[in-house]
């Protein structure tokens, strides 16, 4: 069949996107699923750093690659061997397809999956194939998912089927930056009622571990960022104390601002100064914990005699430290419950067409979570 689709065949463009229009909307054709797949049409796809960082280079991918990683779908048509999807069902897309037999799936993480990070790696689905080409042209998937397009074909391994009663503008959130964020606080961090916490970098992922740490009854909540406005956003949402480093002019300001020392400190931002700020932030015998992605090259210098003496903790979470199906699910639960309202983290929305332009919006670093919707 055929379907539009966001291409991208060079990394690296000069801003603003708006101007050098480094994505393509361009038609392409997308195969069948194979056994172990299925066909759905994207409803809503978010705009993510993690894609941003492939456009400017950041995170290399194999080129020419279909983006797009976080989204709501319904099935259209399922290959061989899928039972538990019909079509009409709706899917949440995740970015890190699980087999379910290696050695990191069966100890219970299946965000480390070797096959599935090898998949990632290598622009494939699970199975190791391609669906998306132009021509004797194959495209690369992205993360498996590459829902930046009107329809995907994605292994049943990347999706997770969830009730109809959730609009997908807010189902989208839950594939990457509830999952990550929330997952980091919940499953990494696995904070208890009356812990502190220090969130740095709020976009949506760092949102998203504001309102789990809230959720987990913390006692101090901080939140760091550029933005006033989303510090003022975090403050409903359940921050306690505000930090703009811009107004910050030493280690004892930022302790101060702060209310002194805490328990967790988050990094959500994906830059060296961000988990430099987090670090700081910790208290002895805390844990300073980063789901952010850098440049595969940015380095973080690390005080070992302070590691050591102090007892601390560095922690990566990766896919929210859990079980994608079950996660969504319950933090679903949760949204419905009133207890983790990820609506109020919406930004704007764009059409397919108006990629490049949202890009620049995410760019800019005032947006909330932006998505495309098709």
């Amino acid at each position: 069949m055929k379907t539009r689709a966001a291409l991208l065949r060079e990394m690296g463009a000069a801003a603003p996107y708006a101007q050098t229009r480094p994505i393509v909307i361009t038609e392409v054709e997308l195969d069948p699923p194979g056994p172990g797949e299925v066909l759905v049409k994207i409803k809503v796809a978010g705009l993510c750093h993690s894609d941003l960082s492939v456009i400017n280079g950041d995170r290399p991918r194999a080129l020419p690659i279909v983006l797009g990683h976080e989204s709501s779908a319904n099935v259209v048509e399922t290959g061989a061997g899928v039972n538990d999807l019909q079509p009409g069902d709706h899917v949440v897309m995740v970015f890190v397809p699980s087999c379910g037999c290696c050695f990191p799936c069966m100890k219970g993480r299946p965000a480390l999956c070797e096959p599935g990070a090898a998949a990632n790696a290598k622009g494939t689905l699970l199975s190791g194939e391609r669906r998306l080409h132009i021509g004797d042209e194959y495209l690369n998937h992205a993360t498996g998912v590459s829902c930046f397009a009107e329809y995907a074909v994605v292994s049943r391994r990347s999706c997770v089927k969830i009730t109809t009663d959730i609009s997908h503008r807010d189902a989208a959130l839950f594939g990457c930056a509830v999952l990550t964020g929330a997952g980091a606080v919940i499953n990494r961090a696995r904070m208890k009622a009356g812990d502190t916490a220090a969130v740095v970098g709020l976009g949506g992922v760092g949102l998203s571990a504001l309102l789990a740490a809230a959720a987990s009854g913390a006692r101090r909540i901080v939140a760091v960022d550029l933005s006033d406005e989303k510090l003022q956003l975090a403050r409903e949402l359940g921050a306690t104390h505000l930090v703009n480093p811009r107004d910050i002019a030493s280690d004892a300001d930022l302790m101060d601002a702060a209310g002194g020392p805490v328990d967790y400190g988050f990094d959500m931002a994906g830059a060296v100064p961000a988990f430099e700020t987090a670090f700081k932030l910790t208290a002895r015998g805390g844990s300073t914990i980063t789901s952010g992605l850098p440049n595969p090259s940015a380095r973080f210098q690390l005080p070992l005699a302070q590691l050591v003496g102090e007892e601390r903790e560095i922690k990566g979470s990766y896919l929210g430290s859990g079980a994608p199906a079950e996660d969504i699910a319950r933090y679903i639960d949760l949204y419905k419950a009133g207890r983790l309202p990820v609506n109020k983290l919406l930004g704007k929305t764009f059409t397919l067409d108006e990629i490049n332009e949202g890009f620049d919006h995410l760019a800019s670093g005032s947006s909330l979570r932006d998505a495309i919707v098709l």
